[in-house]
């Protein structure tokens, strides 16, 4: 059986898996979801913790793509994709970080972006044309959807990122590959990256003609890949643990395929949103009240969203129902400062090297286990330190942090990126002229 997948915002109207993946944006500003996802098997289950990383992402995404992609086919993008680890390490007792930065460009963007060019790719084997992505970056997303394409033929990517709000190697990583890569920086912030991205898709004739796909989390085939590492996670931990997944949150689309490893049937004790002091979705656990607002720069860049977009999914999956979402989810918020002090704290406490991101995590960790320190927390390490280069530094002195080769060498590599402003009649009138 095929799947198919409805907008957020048209329940009733549903499209198949190439409609979805390949227009990333239905046409009334909804988000994709997929029809229908049920638990994985009894069989599954028999033998889950023997399976390989690779074998437990083919039978999730088999689980959620059903026969829409040949099984074959998706045994075999799987494969190409999980070529790394995601450990998880017990930095004290019961309080484990998942590690999920051992991919090509140190982030866990690495997952979704390596899955979906795979999937495109396969889904467009037999059209001509060039197919445009389009990507909104506020830090990781946009490198790893540049080295996820770079090369790849019928295929041009373009990145928009705001200025001044990225860190110096994350920039690097996006305007130094060329080719089929192309970067704009925006005089603004994120939330007006993802509004340009997302007007261009709303031009329905534009978006047709140039044949636009998004590689933001708002396209469903970024995010499956995202519940694998959930379910290699609890693999590792002692069998009858259930574990309660603390996320640092900016676009929630992590904690969205969090939730859709637990419909698939994933023993999930709880899960915690972590965020820095752009808490609209914690502010909403607290209250009932929805209230995007625009993003404020922070050290950790990447959850600086005043409007996440994947709070579309959240609330279908819990029938908009604040309660139920409530009773699921705990939200917490945390400024720079104390941000700043976990790094140093938890190095000089046990070793290890938090960045920005997993700091806030481990707070969020430290906040749950007051009332339940019985449970067993695992933080998403989302990026690799040396991605955060200057705060690290600060905190921990220079050459506190090794930078792996892969994104040492693009120190010296020259920038090439085009400056405009926030402007939607501006970005479309330069999409139309380089798409000529």
């Amino acid at each position: 059986m095929s799947q198919r997948f409805f907008s957020t915002k048209s329940p009733g109207q549903f499209v198949d898996v190439k409609e979805a993946v390949l227009r990333s944006l239905p046409a009334d500003n909804g988000l994709y979801m997929p029809e229908k996802i049920s638990p994985l098997g009894d069989e599954f289950w028999k033998n889950w913790r023997d399976y390989s990383f690779a074998e437990l992402g083919f039978h999730i995404a088999r689980q959620v793509f059903q026969d829409s992609v040949p099984a074959d086919e998706m045994e075999r993008i799987v494969n190409e994709v999980v070529t790394f680890e995601a450990p998880v390490v017990s930095v004290k007792e019961q309080e484990h970080v998942l590690e999920l930065f051992h991919g090509p460009t140190l982030a866990f963007k690495d997952f979704g972006a390596r899955f979906m060019a795979r999937l495109m790719g396969y889904l467009t084997r037999n059209d001509d044309g060039l197919l445009t992505v389009l990507v909104a970056t506020s830090g990781d997303t946009g490198g790893a959807v540049a080295s996820a394409f770079h090369g790849v033929p019928g295929t041009r990517v373009v990145i928009l990122y705001p200025k001044g709000k990225v860190s110096g190697l994350q920039e690097k990583q996006l305007t130094t590959l060329g080719q089929n890569i192309t970067a704009i920086e925006i005089d603004g912030t994120f939330d007006d990256c993802q509004r340009l991205v997302k007007s261009a898709f709303l031009d329905r004739e534009m978006s047709e003609k140039l044949n636009l796909t998004s590689a933001n989390s708002i396209n469903i085939s970024r995010l499956v890949p995202q519940s694998f590492y959930y379910f290699e996670a609890a693999r590792q931990l002692p069998e009858g643990v259930e574990p309660v997944f603390v996320i640092p949150s900016g676009n929630f689309g992590n904690l969205t395929a969090g939730l859709l490893a637990e419909i698939m049937g994933l023993p999930v004790k709880h899960f915690v949103a972590a965020t820095n002091i752009n808490d609209v979705v914690p502010a909403y656990l607290a209250d009932g009240s929805y209230t995007p607002r625009p993003s404020v720069q922070t050290i950790s860049n990447a959850m600086d969203v005043g409007a996440p977009s994947n709070f579309a999914r959240m609330q279908n999956i819990f029938g908009d129902q604040w309660e139920k979402m409530k009773e699921r989810i705990a939200g917490y918020a945390y400024n720079d400062e104390i941000t700043r002090d976990t790094i140093r704290r938890i190095q000089k406490e046990t070793g290890y090297v938090l960045e920005p991101h997993g700091a806030v995590g481990w707070l969020a960790a430290e906040q749950w286990r007051k009332n339940c320190p019985e449970d067993h927390t695992v933080v998403l390490e989302t990026a690799h330190p040396s991605k955060f280069l200057d705060v690290m530094e600060e905190e921990l002195g220079e050459g506190s942090v090794d930078i792996p080769e892969r994104l040492a060498c693009l120190a010296d590599q020259e920038k090439v990126a085009y400056e405009m402003k926030p402007e939607e009649e501006v970005f479309h009138a330069w999409l139309r002229d380089f798409s000529e």
